[in-house]
């Protein structure tokens, strides 16, 4: 089963990190306007102690730079000549950019370096370890695989499960029914995805339309303002996708579910299920449930596994018996007694 998601990997510049994060972080820009469309070629960010104090060699350049107490006391303590020949070394370098934390404020010669060289500085007042942590994080989400899903999203009990189907299939209804059992919505129609981590897809609604459900037959109607804010969820892990079928459209319905089938989204493995979708199928109790056994397979437990484990040593017990299986009574004959 192939995912309907649509996928790109955005170039995250200079410009959309500063623009996107400037409260978070407490960025000021103050010199190098004209370099934010610098590419951030590498998510994270790294401290250039070593190529100030000489050693260039494995320099990650791509990063964003950042600078704190100790390289700022480094420089310090140089004459003023070898302190602009050290920084000029690593303007030399096309970084994206250099962050001054702690609210340091570079000399006008940097400054000045650093305009010609369409090179953007910033300054912080935040502590330079909490801004490297911080940045990090935003970093990862700026740079992540980002694409769509056509599906609308619920979280049921912490599962985050993406429900796609033709139109006119039910999803809606559907997702109306587990939120009527107190679920949260998600999104509704299409859902907006995101790597976090490397590891874990995120899904979310476009921030217009948060909160709003379109219901063929009845119109847009804000889940929030009719089911209580806990009925909204800004963004969840995606922990399932749950395909809703037309029953004749299904060739070979799933009776046991001893293997997981997963699909890829943003190029990580998601757990899927197809539902048959026919008259006087609850689909919301299904879908309920298709969630609740996957967040017991999370915590190890697999029905079907122990079934089959049970039947297994059934059998190994006939086997070992010289009459085949022990003959099991109708009824408890210790009552009869």
């Amino acid at each position: 089963m192939e995912s309907s998601s649509q996928t790109n990997r955005p170039k995250a510049t200079v410009r959309d990190f500063y623009e996107r994060h400037q409260q978070a972080l407490d960025l000021h820009l103050v010199a190098g306007q004209r370099g934010l469309l610098r590419v951030i070629r590498e998510p994270t960010v790294n401290r250039p102690g070593l190529v100030l104090a000489g050693f260039t060699k494995y320099f990650a350049q791509h990063r964003v730079q950042v600078l704190g107490n100790a390289e700022m006391h480094f420089l310090k303590s140089l004459a003023e000549a070898d302190r602009n020949e050290r920084l000029g070394r690593l303007l030399s370098y096309r970084v994206p950019c250099i962050v001054f934390c702690r609210g340091y404020r570079p000399d006008g010669g940097f400054l000045e370096m650093a305009e010609r060289s369409n090179l953007p500085v910033f300054r912080s007042q935040q502590v330079t370890m909490r801004f490297i942590n911080q940045a990090t994080l935003l970093l990862d989400v700026l740079c992540a695989p980002q694409g769509t899903e056509m599906g609308s999203m619920v979280d049921i009990l912490g599962i985050g499960v993406i429900i796609r189907g033709a139109a006119g299939i039910g999803k809606s209804e559907c997702v109306l029914g587990l939120i009527e059992r107190g679920y949260s919505l998600v999104a509704d129609d299409i859902t907006h995805l995101h790597v976090s981590g490397g590891q874990q897809v995120i899904g979310t609604a476009h921030r217009r339309i948060r909160e709003f459900m379109e219901v063929r037959g009845i119109g847009i109607i804000n889940v929030a303002d009719m089911f209580g804010v806990k009925s909204i969820r800004t963004h969840k892990r995606v922990d399932l996708v749950v395909t809703l079928k037309p029953w004749d459209e299904v060739a070979n319905v799933e009776r046991v579910g001893l293997e997981q089938e997963k699909i890829p989204l943003l190029g990580i493995e998601v757990p899927h299920v197809t539902i048959p979708v026919a008259p006087g199928r609850d689909l919301a109790r299904l879908v309920e449930v298709a969630a609740f056994l996957v967040k017991l397979r999370l915590a190890g437990h697999n029905p079907a596994k122990d079934l089959e484990t049970r039947l297994l040593a059934d059998m190994a017990a006939s086997r070992r018996e010289p009459h085949g299986l022990p003959e099991v009574p109708d009824h408890d004959t210790r009552l009869e007694s």
